[in-house]
C-alpha cells in the first residue's frame, strides 16, 4: 500500500450530482494524507461546488465550451506540475488525455459492461462486475491500493455562511417563517424521460402543505423555471392557503442549497438537485423512471427512499435520460401515483 501522496488531481468536468458525489472521495483522502495538496479540475459552471470545500488546495477551471487548444494548454500545465496522483473519475477522452499527462493515474470503474447489459438487453449481471455501489464509493474504489475507505459521513456541499444568511433572509422576506415546516421540490431534469408528471407534483407538494401547515420551494435553473412556474401555479390553486415560492432560475446552486436547509424532506426526480439534497443531509424522496439504482445513482448518504416501477420489462431504457420515452407509453412515470409518492413522503417524514 503506498504511505504518500504529496500532490494529487481529481478530475471531474462535471456534472452537478457527479460533482456533489466525489466530495466523499476528496474528504477521505484528505482524512488518509492530511498533507496532501489536493486540486479539483472541473468545468468553470460548477466551480462554486469545491471552491468553499476545506479539504480543497486548488481549484482548476476548465471554461465551458473551451477549444482543443484549450485543453492541450492545460494539458502542458498538468505536466509541469508534477503531480503525484491524477484521479480520473470523469473517464472521457479528454479527462484521459489529461490523465496521461501524470507520473501516475486511476480511474473510476463505471461498470460500462453491466450497465449495456442492463438497458440492452435488460440481464443484470452487476454481481460479476463488482456489482452496484452508489457511484460515491466507486470514486472511492480506484484509491483503495492508497487505504482510503468510506468514512461513513455521506455526501458534502460547503456553503459560506453569508450566502446561508442572504437566503435566510430572502425566505423570510417572502413569507417563510423561521421554524415553521417546509417541502422542497425539484419538478425538472435535463433529460424529459427523467420527469415525473406536473400535476403530480403539484398534487403532492398541495397535500402535504395542507397536512403538515407547510410552505413549498420548487427548485430548478433558469431553464426549467417555466416548468416550476407552472407546479407552483397548480400547488397555489390546490392548496390556496399555501405560502409556494418558485426560486427556479432564482438562486444560484449554493443559495439553492441554503434554501434547502429550510426543507423537512425534498421530493426530487433522479437529478443533480437530488444530490445537492442528499449533501445538505435533508431527508429525499427520489421518483426514478427510466433509471435504476444500480447506475450507482440513488439518494446517498441521508435518509431517502426512492419511489419507481419496479415491474417495467422496458426499464431501464437509459442509463442518463432521453427527451422522451422510447417506447411511446412512459409507463414508468404515468403509473407512478400521487398517492405513492405521498405515502412514501409522510413515512419518511414521521418515522
Amino acid at each position: 500500500m503506498p504511505d504518500s501522496l504529496n500532490k494529487t488531481l481529481i478530475i471531474r468536468f462535471s456534472s452537478v450530482g457527479d460533482i456533489v458525489l466525489s466530495s466523499l472521495l476528496v474528504r477521505t483522502l484528505r482524512q488518509r494524507f492530511p498533507g496532501v495538496h489536493i486540486a479539483f479540475l472541473l468545468k468553470s459552471e460548477y466551480a462554486d461546488l469545491v471552491r468553499h470545500n476545506p479539504h480543497v488546495n486548488e481549484v482548476i477551471e476548465f471554461p465551458s465550451g473551451g477549444s482543443l487548444g484549450d485543453l492541450l494548454r492545460l494539458r502542458r500545465a498538468i505536466r509541469a506540475e508534477h503531480y503525484d496522483l491524477i484521479i480520473d473519475i470523469h473517464d472521457s477522452i479528454r479527462s484521459r488525455l489529461l490523465s496521461a499527462a501524470g507520473r501516475r493515474a486511476v480511474r473510476i470503474d463505471k461498470r460500462k459492461i453491466p450497465r449495456w447489459l442492463l438497458v440492452h438487453l435488460k440481464r443484470d449481471m452487476y454481481a460479476a462486475f463488482g456489482g452496484a455501489p452508489g457511484v460515491a464509493e466507486r470514486y472511492l474504489e480506484a484509491m483503495e491500493p492508497w487505504g482510503v475507505k468510506d468514512d461513513g459521513g455521506g455526501l458534502e456541499l460547503h456553503v459560506p455562511p453569508e450566502v446561508q444568511e442572504r437566503v435566510g433572509a430572502m425566505l423570510r422576506e417572502r413569507g417563510i417563517r423561521p421554524g415553521s415546516r417546509v417541502i422542497g421540490i425539484c419538478p425538472s431534469a435535463r433529460h424529459g424521460n427523467k420527469m415525473w408528471l406536473k400535476e403530480r407534483f403539484a398534487e403532492t407538494a398541495a397535500a402535504l402543505a395542507q397536512r403538515y401547515d407547510a410552505g413549498v420551494l420548487v427548485f430548478g435553473s433558469a431553464g426549467e423555471a417555466a416548468r416550476c412556474g407552472e407546479i407552483a401555479a397548480m400547488t397555489e390553486k390546490a392548496s390556496p392557503s399555501t405560502r409556494t415560492l418558485n426560486l427556479a432560475g432564482a438562486l444560484s446552486l449554493l443559495e439553492s442549497a441554503a434554501a434547502m436547509d429550510h426543507c423537512d424532506v425534498v421530493i426530487t426526480n433522479d437529478s443533480g438537485l437530488m444530490h445537492i439534497a442528499a449533501a445538505r443531509k435533508r431527508k429525499v424522496v427520489a421518483v426514478f423512471g427510466p433509471t435504476v439504482r444500480q447506475f450507482g445513482f440513488f439518494p446517498f448518504g441521508t435518509a431517502s427512499t426512492v419511489v419507481e416501477h419496479p415491474s417495467l420489462p422496458c426499464r431501464p431504457c437509459t442509463h442518463i435520460g432521453l427527451p422522451d420515452c422510447p417506447e411511446g407509453h412512459f409507463r414508468c412515470m404515468r403509473e407512478l401515483a400521487t398517492e405513492t409518492v405521498l405515502h412514501a413522503t409522510t413515512e419518511l417524514l414521521e418515522h
